[in-house]
Order: structure tokens, then C-alpha cells, then sequence
């Protein structure tokens, strides 16, 4: 029986939409209009290597017998879904129009697999020792979450690496690591039904006679896709370096020592929870995968590009546990970008002293631009005391800097 899947994102989202075409279900892929209309015309391409070729190979959708559209989040009929895939960052949830979508699918009752990096909240509402604390201030906007009910999310480990080429159209994915998605249950065993349903599905394809990786698996725990937190922390996040991204190779082969230390520490406070040793993955074995990792994240790859949020697994693990091996080696390098806009940005001169090996830029305090100060603060109240969006408030403070340019002001 070929099920109507629903997921919103477009990039790493084509990767699981085109397991299930080949499987013979039908995928909605929800992404902005200029995208939704290059894949109602042309399809979607994703290359994946096959097991013992050199090569990938070019997957297009329009080959595959599962019937592929795009849609904007405005123009969704959510009744004519059986179940959604969540694959944006967590902080896109906050634009309007998706968040209305959300609205619609948590009043919908439809169960919800995210594959995002950041755990959904109500998701980990279903942990029992995370249930009754205040996990909201880990995510760019927990109003999102509040309507869905805990039992109808589940968790797909984000394993398979997978990135848009730059020089690419945006319905082309490259994926570098063919590893398979690791989901949980349901609360619910209808849903799981439909779950292990698709499960099989997908296991069961081939291309020409040969098995195609990148699986979907379900596991009855609900720690098994928390793996992915100690990968996230010891790779994916320490690819943000104060100059250019770093791959993801060598942000954890660059220093295995303290890689496996902060891996081993995430591993802890996942066990603290009540996950098995036996959910979990092995350091020697990510950190194998991890070889051919050539390319930085895309949490890197956003940040070097200005995204001014991305989803922030620290503030999931600091409620947990105590951080401050990893506050070191991931929030620094972080800060240390942080700081380096700030001061360049607020200050018109700095001066660069040196104290040993240590160089630093220094604001010259009487070259302060009082109006980009005055900006920049305004943002921050607005977005950490009124929660106001991302885009909104990116958007007032690009129009009145236009303004003060235009008044001579700044």
C-alpha cells in the first residue's frame, strides 16, 4: 500500500523522500516557492555510492515509481497525509508559515519522525528522567512544540552524511557517508504499524539487483538515535573554527585524544538518562566513519555563511549534565567568532597586542559606533527577552541601518 509521506525540508529531507519513491510511496517535499517549483519541474537528483563501486550514482525521482511534488508550507493539505518527516534545523520551525503549517499537522494528530540534529521537545518529553524539567530555553522558539503530544514524535538518528553542492541546483544532494537512519517507536503501535511498514519497504529496494544503502531501522529504545549527540559534539560542531570551516575528518582525527574525551563524556550523561551501552555507537567505530568525512558540517558551513542561529545541542545536555570539557572545545571557538563580529561590528579601530603566543584584537573604546551598538543590543532584547523571529528581526534591523546609512548616521 503506498503511503502519502509529508516532509518539510527540501535538502537532507530529499534523501529519506527518495527511499521512500523507491520504495513506492509518494513524498511531499514542503521548501520555498523558487525551490517547490525547480522540483515540480524537474525532480530531484540524489547521488549515492553502492556498496564496493568507486563512483555515486545519480537517483532522479522522476525514474522512481513513487510520485514526487513539492509545496510550499501556505499551500500543505495536511489531510492528505499519513505521517511527516521533520527536516529543517530547528531554528526554520520559527518562520510563520511553517509554524502555522506545525499548528496544523500537531491539531492533525499525524505521527511526526524528525530527522533533525536537534531532538524535537516533545520528543524528549517522552524520557522519563527528562519529562518534568525546563527544557525550553534549548530551542530558538519552544512554542513551536507546545501543541504536539509527546507519543505521536519520534526520533531518526540523522546518520547518513549528506550535503547540497554548492555549484549545484537546489534539488541536487550529494551523500559523502551512506550510513542508515536509526528511528524509534511510537507510543502508538498504529503508527508503528505504518512505521515498520515503510521500514520494510525500503529495505526490500534494489537498483539494478544491487541492495542501495542509507536504511530506514527501528529500534524499540528510545535512546538509540541519541547516539547521534555524541557525534554531533565531538565532529560536527567542532568544524567551527574562528577562520574557515574545518572538515569533519579533521575536527575529530586532529586531536583523537580529546575527541574521544568529549565523546565519551556525551556517552555519559546519555547513559545518566538511561540509555544502554548497547544503543550506543563505539568511538573507534564513528571515528573510523568519520575518515571520510571531507567536508565541514553543515552547522560549520551555515555559520560561515552568517546564519545567525543554528540548532544548539548544548543546551539539551547542560540540563543534563555538567559541560565544561565540552564548553572548551566546542562553545569556545564559537564565543571566540561571537566576540570577533561584535567588536569589528560595534567598534570603528581595534588595535592587535600581544601577550606571548596569545593575539588579540583590542577596541579602541573612543572609535565606538553608538548607533550600531545601540542596533545591535536592540536585537539581542528583542530576540532573547521578546522572542521575536529571526527573520523578523534580522529584517528591522537591516531597514534601519539602510536608514541611518542613508542619514548620514552610520
Amino acid at each position: 500500500m503506498a503511503r502519502n509521506i509529508l516532509i518539510l525540508g527540501a535538502s537532507y529531507g530529499s534523501l529519506l523522500g527518495t527511499k521512500l519513491l523507491m520504495a513506492g510511496h509518494n513524498v511531499s517535499l514542503v521548501c520555498r516557492k523558487n525551490t517547490a517549483d525547480l522540483i515540480n519541474r524537474e525532480g530531484t537528483e540524489v547521488r549515492i555510492k553502492l556498496r564496493d563501486e568507486k563512483e555515486h550514482r545519480s537517483i532522479f525521482s522522476r525514474d522512481l515509481p513513487g510520485k514526487l511534488d513539492a509545496v510550499t508550507p501556505a499551500d500543505v493539505d495536511v489531510s492528505r497525509y499519513d505521517m511527516v518527516g521533520l527536516a529543517m534545523q530547528e531554528p526554520q520551525y520559527t518562520n510563520h508559515t511553517v509554524r502555522v503549517l506545525m499548528i496544523k499537522i500537531a491539531a492533525a494528530k499525524l505521527p511526526c519522525l524528525s530527522i533533525m540534529n536537534m531532538p524535537p521537545l516533545p520528543y524528549l518529553k517522552r524520557i522519563p528522567a527528562l519529562a518534568g524539567m525546563d527544557l525550553e530555553e534549548a530551542y530558538t522558539n519552544a512554542q513551536v512544540w507546545e501543541r504536539f503530544e509527546p507519543g505521536l514524535v519520534t526520533l531518526c538518528s540523522p546518520d547518513p552524511q549528506a550535503f547540497r553542492p554548492p555549484e549545484e541546483k537546489a534539488n541536487v544532494l550529494h551523500v559523502g557517508l551512506p550510513t542508515n537512519f536509526k528511528a524509534a517507536v511510537f507510543a502508538d503501535d498504529k503508527h508503528n504499524k505504518v512505521l515498520r511498514e515503510l521500514e520494510a519497504d525500503i529495505d526490500a529496494v534494489t537498483l539494478d539487483g544491487q541492495d542501495v544503502p542509507v536504511k530506514l531501522k527501528v529500534f524499540d529504545s528510545l535512546f538509540v538515535p541519541l547516539a547521534k549527540w555524541s557525534m554531533l559534539l565531538t565532529g560536527n560542531y567542532r568544524c567551527i573554527t574562528p577562520t574557515e570551516p574545518q572538515s569533519i575528518r579533521d575536527a575529530v582525527h586532529g586531536d583523537l585524544t580529546r575527541s574521544q574525551a568529549i565523546y565519551d563524556h556525551v556517552d555519559g550523561i546519555a547513559r545518566k538518562l538511561g540509555a544502554d551501552p548497547a544503543d550506543q555507537v563505539p568511538f573507534a567505530k564513528y571515528a573510523k566513519a568519520a575518515e571520510s568525512l571531507l567536508k565541514p558540517s553543515s552547522a560549520a558551513r551555515a555559520v560561515a555563511a552568517g546564519a545567525p542561529f543554528i540548532e544548539r545541542m548544548r543546551g539539551n545536555t547542560a540540563l543534563v549534565g555538567a559541560l565544561s570539557a565540552i564548553t572548551a572545545a566546542v562553545v569556545g571557538v564559537v564565543l571566540n567568532l561571537a566576540l570577533w563580529f561584535a567588536i569589528h561590528a560595534v567598534f570603528r579601530q581595534v588595535t592587535p597586542p600581544t601577550a606571548g603566543p596569545v593575539r588579540f584584537d583590542m577596541p579602541v573604546l573612543s572609535s565606538i559606533d553608538p548607533w550600531t551598538a545601540a542596533l545591535t543590543l536592540a536585537a539581542i532584547v528583542a530576540v532573547f527577552r521578546f522572542r521575536i523571529g529571526t527573520f523578523t528581526v534580522l529584517a528591522a534591523a537591516a531597514a534601519i541601518g539602510v536608514a541611518l546609512r542613508f542619514a548620514g548616521l552610520a
